[in-house]
């Protein structure tokens, strides 16, 4: 269960990590479109799991490990913009959200 202040700073590195993928994410991701769906924090707020969705979806993780290479660059601007509001920038660790692909696939196999 998560705690009220997790949940604000699960938001807090949601809207600010959105905004940096807005604003640079073809650096990382040529060409795709890369949206953050969903960010977990620990409860010591040190460590965020950060769960995107790419499209289109072929090549993913070759997209997963640029952002995974790129992730000091992010962390560093995450902090820029986070740094009157948390005392330490979590750690991030990205993996990807399939929950979109599955939701694709229910739908293909209930219209069949």
């Amino acid at each position: 269960m998560e705690s009220t202040r997790q949940k604000k700073v699960s938001r807090l590195i949601q809207k600010e990590l959105a905004d940096i993928f807005l604003k640079r994410g073809n650096e990382f991701a040529h060409g795709r479109l890369v949206s953050l769906t969903k960010v977990r924090v620990s409860p010591d707020l040190s460590f965020a799991r950060v769960y995107i969705s790419i499209f289109p979806a072929t090549n993913q993780e070759e997209v997963l490990q640029s952002i995974t290479e790129h992730g000091s660059k992010i962390r560093f601007d995450l902090g820029q913009k986070v740094r009157s509001q948390l005392r330490i920038v979590p750690d991030l660790a990205y993996y990807i959200d399939d929950s979109l692909d599955y939701i694709d696939k229910i739908d293909k196999l209930l219209k069949s």
